[in-house]
This record gives structure tokens, C-alpha cells and sequence, in this order.
């Protein structure tokens, strides 16, 4: 890996300055086809992948496919199905004052576009937004994680035998000092995914050259287990949205609101699917090759040291809490009787540790969430479906699910975002293709214009009966 300097990034991004033009003057066909020449490389190169990523923190191949490789090609289907649909723009017909004329509004590219991509999933979370940004007629330059850089140095490969420089190209290195250099130039769109700490920074630098922006961040995603609910399937279904990718994942359920007096059987029901998962002992899960690893020693320090301060402060460790730092190790662990006041509660986790919060009322469950920055997902689980909608209508988060988790992600009709502290903007299928395409307004007059009625000096007979005609019109309207 060469690391670029200023003056070579600058002359990349120069080089795109005039094959924007061109791009952007590209119909459908070009652009799908564009598009399934990537889906083509990705298929045929997706055992290199699965050796990158594993490389990178021990995924399995399954999770690979899962959740890199099906939603990236899922992405790619659904885009080239629909652009020259999209393409075509909307168009309205004439108004009361504008009665002869037509608008059309088209989907422009915004230019040049810089997609920062994240380490947790690092192939899939590039691609979803570059096939939109292509799709939409942009230029781009692509940053990828260096914490993950088996899998960076692939999509740089990946994208630089599919696609010139001028149109796409992958930048590797630091994110301290490439991604800053980045920063500097005056993109059209900005696209983040990562921390909200690192995500105000990247605002704060689109500001400065009044890119458009799109931040998808993370946040403390809550998750609550209604009266009633069939534990052990709730317990099978939040094992598997808590610890898939080792809970390194944005909308992983952060934290879990149990009722009271089912805490014990939640408890019981979440070991005996863990088992199920990854092996009967700690031992047997430290060595299933079904689990992550963490992607580096600090990360997983940190996860050591957040369940220290819980278990010090009075939590229970109901089962898990082994670490080993040198090996990016990270028990699948639960901690029941958490309090607010840990540290735990007060940053989001982003590994296997999965804290319990009873509760006596849903208002309890409710005022708390409220009272905390908007998440970026919100699970509610159990067949009472009018306390399910209550939740939903009493709180906010960039999106939801009822019975299931992590899966709304895969709905490429529905937009996926964040809100607030979670994020701005959002992406997949036709949103993706909007967020990097401006909506340009534009009107045909016809050969008669009623703005002409309008004219000064608006004083004159004929001005005063025009302005108490359409007085009275809306007055009719009401």
C-alpha cells in the first residue's frame, strides 16, 4: 500500500473535475451496465473476500456472504431494475396562476462524491453507497477503514480493475491523516459512516465548502421485551441481532428492557441459545469458529473495561465476561441488574455485552429512552401489538422493528438513516440514488403566461378584480 500525500490526492481529485461532465450526461444503460461489471467482480471474487475479511477479525464465510456480499449484489439488483425509471424525473402539471406550464424535476448527479467507509462491515458499507452514487452519475473517491486493511486493500483492488481513477477510485490509509487531507477538498457530497464524534468533524468540514452531507452514525439502540413474550424465541432472536459480527454492528441491540419478573427466565433463555450458537462451555465459544473476533486490542480492552465497572458498581454476570486482549477475544456476555449510572450505559458498546434494565411499566421504558439521544434503531418484541405501536408512537430512532432485529436493514424499498446524535440523511434503493442526485426544479411555460396579469401598476381595475378573484377561490377552497 502506497499512502498518498496532499499533491496526490489533490491530482486525483482534479481528474474527476471534467469526467463528472461526461457521467453525468450518461443514460441508464450505461450506468447499469457499469454496475453489473462490479456485480460480475464481486461474484467472481468473493473467495478473496472471505480470506480478507477473515484475515481483517475472523468472520466466517457465512457472515461474510450474509452481510457483505448478498446486500452489496441485493443493492446492485435493485438499483439497475429501476433507474431508468427514476431516471425519467417527476413532472407535474400547471397551477392556478401558472395554468399553461408543466414542471419537471430531474435527478442531476451532485458531482463528486467522497464515501468514508467503516471497519465493522467493511466491504458491504462501502459498496451500498458507491452502486447509488454510480447510479445516480457520480464521480468518487472511496476511504475505507485502515482497521480492517486485508479487506481495504481488496476493494481498492476490486474497484480499480472495474472502474478508471477519473470515476471511482479508493484511497487507503489513516483516517488521521488521509482522511483529513480528504477533508479539505471541496467534494459535492460527503458521505460518513462511522462514530458521531468522527461524524461532527466531517460535518463540520462539509460546512466549510457547503457539500451536501450524509451521516450514519450509531447511538445506544434500545430494545424492549414485553409482558407476555415467548421467551425462548425472543431469547433466539436478539442472540442473534446482539452477537452476529461480534455485536460490532450500528443497529445491534445496545441495551434490553426485560420485565421484572421474566429477567431471570430472559437470562435463562439467552444462555441456553448461546450455548446453542457457539458451544456448551467458555472455552468451546472462545474456539467456535462461528464468532469474530474483535477488530483490535483496544477495542477489546475497552469492552474488558466496561464490564469491569459494571460487575464493581453491583451488576450481575450472568454469563460470558472472559476476554482475551491479545487474541481480540470477547465473550458473548450478560449483565443483569444494570444501572444507568455505568459506564456502560453511557457509550455505546459495540461488542457481545448485552446489559438487562428491568422495568415495572412501559412508561418507565418510554420516559428513558426519551430522555437519551435518538438511536439509530429501536426493537420492540412480544404479540401485544398495541403496546408495540405505543412504543413506537411515544419514541423516535432512525428506524424499527417489531419481532425481529437488524433485519429492516435489508427492506431496499424504505429508506435507512439515522436521527439526531444517530445520524443524517439516508440511503438504499431509490433514497441512495436521491441522496447523491440533486432534485433540479424546472418549469416550461406555455405560450401564454397569466403572470403577465400580475404586472404592476397594481392599482388599476383590471388588478384589483384579478386579486378579488383569487381571494374568493381560496376562500371556496378552504
Amino acid at each position: 500500500m502506497v499512502i498518498p500525500d496532499k499533491r496526490h490526492l489533490v491530482e486525483l481529485f482534479e481528474s474527476q473535475a471534467e469526467r463528472r461532465w461526461q457521467l453525468a450526461a450518461t443514460g441508464p444503460a450505461e450506468r447499469i451496465a457499469r454496475l453489473k461489471k462490479l456485480r460480475a467482480a464481486i461474484l467472481a471474487r468473493s473467495d478473496e473476500l472471505y480470506a480478507a475479511v477473515k484475515a481483517d477479525y475472523g468472520k466466517p464465510a457465512f457472515e461474510a456472504w450474509l452481510t457483505e456480499i448478498f446486500p452489496s449484489i441485493e443493492e446492485i439488483d435493485c438499483v439497475t431494475k429501476n433507474l431508468a425509471s427514476w431516471m425519467k424525473g417527476k413532472r407535474s402539471k400547471g397551477t392556478l396562476i401558472l395554468p399553461l406550464s408543466s414542471t419537471r424535476v430531474l435527478y442531476e448527479p451532485k458531482g463528486r462524491v467522497l464515501i468514508m467507509s467503516p471497519w465493522n462491515y467493511p466491504f458491504q458499507l462501502l459498496i451500498a453507497p458507491l452502486v447509488d452514487a454510480i447510479a445516480a452519475g457520480n464521480c468518487v473517491i472511496a476511504k475505507p477503514s485502515n482497521k480492517t486493511p486485508h479487506t481495504a486493500a481488496f476493494l481498492a483492488d476490486l474497484l480499480e480493475n472495474v472502474f478508471p481513477p477519473e470515476e471511482v477510485a479508493v484511497v487507503e490509509g489513516p483516517g488521521s491523516t488521509i482522511g483529513n487531507l480528504l477533508l479539505e477538498l471541496p467534494f459535492d457530497h460527503i458521505f460518513f459512516t462511522g462514530s458521531p464524534s468522527v461524524g461532527a468533524k466531517v460535518g463540520e468540514a462539509a460546512a466549510r465548502v457547503h457539500a451536501g452531507l450524509t451521516l450514519e452514525l450509531g447511538g445506544k439502540s434500545p430494545t424492549i421485551i414485553l409482558a407476555g413474550a415467548r421467551m425462548e424465541e425472543t431469547a433466539r432472536r436478539i442472540a442473534w441481532g446482539k452477537f452476529l459480527n461480534a455485536g460490532q454492528t450500528c443497529i445491534a441491540p445496545d441495551y434490553l428492557f426485560c420485565p421484572k419478573d421474566s429477567v431471570r427466565d430472559f437470562a435463562a433463555a439467552l444462555q441456553k441459545t448461546v450455548e446453542s450458537f457457539y458451544g456448551k462451555t467458555e472455552e468451546d465459544r472462545e474456539a467456535s469458529p462461528d464468532l469474530p473476533r474483535i477488530v483490535d486490542r483496544a477495542a477489546c480492552s475497552r469492552l474488558q473495561n466496561l464490564v469491569s465497572d459494571a460487575v464493581s458498581k453491583g451488576a450481575r454476570l450472568e454469563f460470558g465476561g472472559r476476554f482475551d486482549i491479545e487474541r481480540r477475544y470477547a465473550a458473548p456476555t450478560l449483565l443483569t441488574g444494570v444501572r444507568p449510572d455505568m459506564d456502560i450505559m453511557a457509550e455505546e458498546i459495540f461488542g457481545p455485552i448485552l446489559p438487562v434494565l428491568p422495568y415495572d411499566s412501559l412508561d418507565e421504558a418510554i420516559a428513558f429512552i426519551r430522555a437519551r439521544p435518538k438511536p439509530l434503531a429501536l426493537y420492540v418484541l412480544g404479540r401485544d401489538k398495541k403496546s408495540a405501536e405505543r412504543i413506537i408512537g411515544s419514541t423516535t430512532s432512525g428506524s424499527a422493528a417489531v419481532n425481529d432485529l437488524l433485519v429492516q436493514i435489508e427492506k431496499l424499498d424504505a429508506p435507512f438513516g439515522g436521527v439526531g446524535m444517530s445520524g443524517t440523511g439516508n440511503y438504499h434503493g431509490f433514497y441512495g440514488f436521491r441522496t447523491f442526485s440533486h432534485e433540479r426544479n424546472v418549469l416550461y411555460q406555455g405560450p401564454f403566461s397569466a403572470v403577465e396579469k400580475f404586472y404592476p401598476p397594481y392599482d388599476s381595475p383590471a388588478q384589483k378584480r384579478l386579486w378579488g378573484a383569487l381571494k374568493a377561490v381560496k376562500r371556496l377552497n378552504r
